[in-house]
């Protein structure tokens, strides 16, 4: 297993719109397990293979307190949505950053899981918050972009600041 590379915003990488996973085998199944362990280092609840510089329909969440349910959705499909919600979300590929992004309160959702089975879920709270903020990567969507163009110029200036600070 390894640790990934996570693409920082504003990346345009982060941008590009993940295509269908045609088949899954051991390669993806490495990817997943190199995904996990990314997300867990972070730590994180959530990645997709799209921060990760791999444009494949493919996440990986566990919202867990114990970090031992991890979650494997592999080309994702939010089939229904109900109720909103404004919650707080941060990204690993924005680090540092917090804000709030209205979404749908609970979703059902279908994917494969990394033997290729089929599955649905119905999920609200926190998991229905991050599978969409997920889904959103795999679309090229970054959460700040829901925000105004004020405030997104103003993480752009902090981010930049930060990294100015580093060097």
């Amino acid at each position: 297993m390894a640790i990934l590379k996570i693409l920082q915003y504003p990346d345009e990488r982060l941008h590009t719109v993940a295509e269908t996973v045609p088949e899954i085998t051991d390669k993806t199944r490495a990817l997943i397990r190199d995904m996990a362990e990314t997300m867990y280092a972070e730590p994180g609840i959530g990645l997709a293979a799209t921060q990760v510089d791999i444009h494949q329909r493919i996440i990986v969440i566990d919202t867990s307190e114990t970090h031992d349910r991890l979650l494997v959705f592999i080309n994702p499909e939010i089939t229904a949505n109900s109720g909103k919600s404004d919650c707080e979300e941060g990204c690993l590929s924005v680090p540092g950053i917090y804000g709030k992004v209205r979404r749908a309160e609970a979703i059902t959702v279908k994917a494969l899981d990394s033997d290729g089975k089929p599955f649905v879920l119905d999920a609200s709270g926190l998991l229905a918050v991050c599978l969409q903020h997920e889904m959103d990567h795999l679309m090229g969507k970054v959460f700040v972009e829901y925000w105004s163009k004020l405030k997104q110029s103003r993480v752009l200036a902090k981010l930049k600041k930060r990294k100015r600070n580093t060097l």
